[in-house]
């Protein structure tokens, strides 16, 4: 096992300017990188087993990989917003939207990049209802690609030159930290509004 002093760790985790969401905790010798890993996820529900990949992508690109991305999804898509500011339990709530134009969605991410970025108890999923095609950019500002073809989305990341690494451990497989302020709570209640979904739906297992 390969063991980083603790500058080390910091300055590996600044070259890849990690956003303040989420951080290794103190003592996890994790250094984050770039990349892609495939796999497939198991639907426990359905017995379904759907191609997928995950993504870990430095902050000053991250955005504007996930707003490629789901610009290959249909004009008209559904989106999730998830929230555990409120969570003392790991629980967390999804609220859902359905059947919003791809270019208001594309302008409301724009609006709220600092909160989709910053803020490690905010998520975001966008769906096609007719297909089940996902793409999210999760708490741990990850992004995940659910997707039978997953081919034109392999296709954005070697356009911004992320290259597959299936090695690659993520920072929520370690021990880490999610920061949140009172402010993002109520940016987050605000996109809610903007996008006109409940902040107060019930809560879900995460």
């Amino acid at each position: 096992m390969t063991r980083l002093s603790r500058d080390e760790i910091k300055a590996a985790c600044e070259a890849f300017f990690l956003t303040d969401a989420v951080r290794p905790a103190p003592g996890t010798a994790f250094v984050p990188q770039s990349g892609y890993r495939l796999g497939r996820f198991l639907d426990k529900d359905t017995g379904q087993s759907v191609p997928m990949l995950v993504a870990s992508i430095a902050q000053d690109r991250l955005l504007e990989i996930f707003a490629d991305l789901i610009g290959y999804l249909d004009a008209l898509v559904d989106v999730i917003l998830e929230t555990s500011h409120d969570s003392e339990d790991g629980r967390h709530k999804d609220l859902w939207r359905e059947s919003i134009d791809l270019p208001v969605l594309l302008s409301h991410v724009w609006d709220y990049e600092d909160l989709l970025l910053e803020d490690g108890c905010t998520g975001m999923a966008v769906l096609e209802s007719t297909s089940g095609v996902e793409v999210q950019l999760d708490e741990h500002k990850l992004l995940y690609v659910y997707a039978d073809d997953l081919e034109p989305f392999l296709a954005v990341l070697k356009k911004h030159g992320v290259r597959r690494n299936d090695r690659m451990k993520l920072i929520c497989e370690v021990e880490h930290l999610h920061a949140t302020t009172d402010d993002y709570k109520q940016r987050f209640d605000e996109m809610c509004r903007r996008f006109g979904v409940a902040s107060d739906a019930p809560a879900l297992n995460s």
